[in-house]
Formats: structure tokens, C-alpha cells, sequence
């Protein structure tokens, strides 16, 4: 029998960004309303690294740059014009000979390369991180990249104040630690440049304000695996720093730079990205930076794809999981009421923020992602995937905590996954992880009409559930289930009681 070609395929779309740094090219589809990423691809160029005290690019470094066109040029030969957006940045900007590497490129890629600004490089990445991160709508977004840095201060899709500064951890790599030496002194230096050309820019930024901070490239993503890898909450602060500069500084050399959790391949420019967002903090008075979704590349694409402003991120993200994974949403969407209900009761007494009941709601409406596969082993399977799919919308510490409420919904408890996140406490993470498993237990039946009215006290850990006594009546299982969790909520050091009025 021969199988049949269906009549048509979502049509893909691909952005290149020539960085300062490394080359990048994102190939996506839309699915279910929401992006699936088909292909991606990163390659090391270092162009930055290749320009003189003229600002001259040297042929070693645009040869590197052409052999990474090649490899993209073989995959774009089968996507729509259209839907192809190629754009260079800082260092081709800077290059006196930026027409003779942009002409050969255009030829290898058969496209048109889009030399932008600065101004339009920042707005780019603010839509980036608009388009893919759920966050308070004022926010300052910071991207170190190789030979420039941006700062984009924003509100929903809209952009208040962006800059460009020629500062970036290729540039500074070359001139503050060119000779390999990790000193004190080759810190300071650096951060007083970076501070000095950050000053110009701090009373136009902070009359504005922001109410967080979000960043994105590489030397925040590395400074963030760090953190992670060494035990400590994902939250970038000036103290995590300076921590960290220590560390670098103790290696001596570039070539002995060994800290843990830092990818060999950042290690040659690490130390000067983290001399510019050590001045970034201090210019700036930043408190926290939490790392975003998306950048110049999701930024791009997303104006590409159609209708993309109209829905949340996060919503946008969820209603993609709930049609590719055949979720019951309404029984979804029920066990959530029940689950917001119960955090509000309990809110005040466990110190929950609104932060934690937005991943608490997005685990209600996920809890039974697994199903689609098999119910015996949904667990497991509900953690595979939730680490493995793009989730547009939830940062990586986000994600993690996700996958912990998930993964501990009902019976046996996992203690390994609630060790792993880093978006909140351990103790918070249980706390939700309870509020969950009560819901999905009082929301046994399924259907809206047998909901029970409930309250839900605590004093510290020492949960008390009250139930109608006709309820608990009419529901043997419900009820057998509840005293069963009040034994399995002993291994997360909580104690249940369930009376009846």
C-alpha cells in the first residue's frame, strides 16, 4: 500500500543573526498556535575578534564567518523568501570592510543581509523577550553580546528608551585581558571603562524605572548555569558577582579558567562580560537579573509569524500543550479553580507571591500532560516531556519548579525533582506541590456539579482540610484517597487532617 502525502505542511521560517560572537540560525513552524522549533544552529565565529585598532576585519576571520554561511545556505534552500529575515550586527558595523564580507555572504546565502542599527538591534531584542518571557510589564532588558551591549527599558511591546554601546565581552576580552592575566587590577580597569561609558546613559534610564530586570546572551545564560551548577537560586545579583570574580580571578589565566558549571566554550570571554554587567549593576543600581527567554533571533521571528501580539505568551504556550497532547482542558481548568481557591486560603500564612501562583496554575492545567502516552508510567512521562519541549513564555527555573509540582501530582512522592528547582525555596516548592495533590484529589469526579465547598487553615505545616460531611459521605473513594494523603504528605515533613462540618 502506498502512503499518501498530505495536501499541505505548516510552511517553516528561518532567522539568521550574525553576531558579534557566534552565528546563529533558528528554523521554526507554527504548531497548535505556538512555535516549534525545527532546527537551530550555533557556530563560534568570534568575528569581533578579527578587527584591528582600524577597525579592519582581518581574512582569517571572514573566512571563518563564510565557511558558517555554507552550512546555513544548504538549509534555507527550501523556505519561502519571505519567510527568511537575515541580520548582522555590532562588529559589521564597526568594520571598515563590512561591504566586502556582507557581499560574499550574500552571494553563499543566495539572501539579502540586513545590516542594522543599534537602535534597531535593541528593539529587536526587547520583542524577543517581550514575545517569549512572562514577566511585570515594566522591565529593563540587558544583552551583553561581543563587540556591543544593549539596554532596552520597555513597557508590554513598547520600547521607552534603548541604547547601543560600543562595549562588548569580545571587544573588552581584547583589550582588558588580550595578554590571558585574570587580575584584580585587569577587573578594575575594565569595569571603570564600562562604568564611565554606562554613565551617560543611568539619569535618562532610571527617571524611566523598571520593576525588573531580564537578561539575555550568552554571558548571562553562563553567569545563570554557574549559579545553578554551584547550588545557589537562579537570581543574578551584584554579591553573585563579585563571587564569581573571585573565582575567575583565583584561575590566574584565561587557559586555567576552571570554575564549575562554566562551559568551556564561554571561558575565553567570560571574564569581560562579567566585568560589564558587574557596572551594568552598579551604574545602574540593578538589584536582581533574571534570565529571559528569547532575544534578537526570537525577536525578528516573531514579527514574522502571524497575529503573534494578541495573545499571552504564556497562555499561548499552554493552549499549544493542551491540543498537541489531547489535555482534558475543562477537567484541567477545574482542578486549577479548586487549586487557586486553596492558595488564597494559604497564601498569607506560607508568604506565596503571585509569581508562585502563576506556575501553580500553569502545573493544574499540565498535570495530566502524560496521559497521552500511558497512564501507569504518566508520571514519567510528564517530566520527559516537559523537559524537552520549548516552553515559550516559563524561564528555565521556571520550567524546573513546573516539572517538580507535575511530577509529584499524586501518589508516590519524588524528592529529586524538588531539589533540582531553583525558581523558590524548597519549602514553597512543597507547599504548592500540597495544594496541587488536594486539588486533584477534590476534583475526583470530573465534573463541575459535585465540587465541594471547601476551607483549608494552616499553623506553619499542620494543614487542616474541612469538607461537608454529605460530601465525604457520597465520595468513599475521594475520602479513602485524602487519608491516604494525609501518610504520603509525612515524607514532605506536612501534616493533613480532614474534618467534616
Amino acid at each position: 500500500m502506498t502512503a499518501s502525502l498530505p495536501s499541505c505542511s505548516q510552511p517553516l521560517y528561518a532567522v539568521i543573526d550574525l553576531g558579534s560572537n557566534s552565528f546563529h540560525m533558528l528554523i521554526t513552524r507554527l504548531v497548535a498556535d505556538s512555535v516549534q522549533v525545527v532546527d537551530k544552529v550555533k557556530r563560534k565565529v568570534r568575528l569581533a575578534s578579527g578587527l584591528d585598532a582600524n577597525n579592519t576585519l582581518n581574512d582569517k576571520a571572514m573566512a571563518r564567518g563564510w565557511e558558517c554561511l555554507s552550512f546555513f545556505a544548504e538549509r534555507l534552500q527550501d523556505i519561502p523568501k519571505q519567510n527568511i529575515k537575515i541580520v548582522a550586527t555590532a562588529t559589521l558595523r564597526l568594520a571598515t570592510n563590512a561591504d566586502d564580507f556582507i557581499t560574499k555572504a550574500e552571494t553563499i546565502l543566495g539572501h539579502k543581509i540586513n545590516l542594522i542599527s543599534g537602535l534597531e538591534e535593541a528593539h529587536h531584542i526587547y520583542l524577543g523577550v517581550a514575545h517569549t518571557t512572562s514577566s511585570v510589564d515594566n522591565r529593563l532588558v540587558i544583552d551583553i553580546g561581543g563587540a556591543s551591549t544593549e539596554l532596552i527599558a520597555g513597557s508590554g511591546f513598547d520600547v521607552k528608551v534603548a541604547c547601543s554601546l560600543d562595549m562588548g565581552c569580545v571587544t573588552f576580552n581584547n583589550e582588558f585581558f588580550a595578554d590571558g592575566v585574570l587580575s584584580e587590577i585587569a577587573f578594575s580597569q575594565a569595569i571603570n571603562k564600562a562604568e564611565l561609558i554606562l554613565a551617560e546613559k543611568t539619569a535618562e534610564y532610571k527617571a524611566i524605572g523598571w520593576d525588573t530586570a531580564l537578561g539575555v546572551s550568552g554571558t548571562l545564560q553562563a553567569v545563570a548555569e554557574v549559579l545553578t551548577s554551584q547550588g545557589k537560586v537562579q537570581k543574578i545579583t551584584l554579591h553573585n558577582l563579585q563571587e564569581i570574580k573571585q573565582q575567575i580571578i583565583a584561575c590566574q589565566r584565561i587557559e586555567q579558567l576552571d570554575i564549575i558549571g562554566l562551559e568551556t566554550e564561554r571561558k575565553p570571554v567570560f571574564a569581560s562580560g562579567i566585568a560589564i554587567l558587574i557596572a551594568i549593576f552598579s551604574e545602574f543600581k540593578v538589584t536582581e537579573v533574571h534570565l529571559a527567554g528569547g532575544a534578537i533571533r526570537e525577536g525578528i521571528l516573531y514579527e514574522l509569524l502571524p497575529n503573534m501580539r494578541n495573545v499571552n505568551i504564556r497562555q499561548r504556550t499552554l493552549s499549544g500543550l493542551i491540543e498537541r497532547f489531547s489535555i482534558d482542558e475543562r477537567h484541567a481548568y477545574r482542578v486549577a479553580d479548586i487549586a487557586n481557591n486553596a492558595f488564597a486560603q494559604l497564601q498569607t500564612i506560607w508568604h506565596l507571591n503571585s509569581e508562585l501562583a502563576t506556575i501553580l496554575q500553569s502545573a493544574c492545567v499540565l498535570h495530566e500532560i502524560g496521559l497521552l502516552l500511558e497512564y501507569k508510567g504518566s508520571k514519567k512521562h510528564a517530566k520527559y516531556i516537559l523537559e524537552n519541549t520549548d516552553l515559550a513564555g516559563f524561564s528555565n527555573s521556571e520550567r524546573q519548579l513546573l516539572i517538580a509540582l507535575v511530577t509529584n501530582y499524586k501518589t508516590d512522592i519524588d524528592r529529586t525533582v524538588i531539589d533540582k528547582q531553583y525558581f523558590t525555596t524548597k519549602q514553597q516548592a512543597i507547599c504548592l506541590i500540597v495544594i496541587l495533590r488536594l486539588a486533584v484529589i477534590l476534583s475526583k469526579r470530573r465534573t463541575d456539579d459535585v465540587m465541594p465547598s471547601f476551607s483549608i487553615d494552616a499553623k506553619q505545616y499542620q494543614l487542616s482540610l474541612n469538607l461537608p460531611k454529605i460530601f465525604l459521605r457520597k465520595h468513599p473513594l475521594i475520602s479513602a484517597e485524602l487519608k491516604q494523603e494525609c501518610a504520603d504528605l509525612t515524607e514532605l515533613d506536612m501534616t493533613l487532617t480532614v474534618n467534616s462540618n
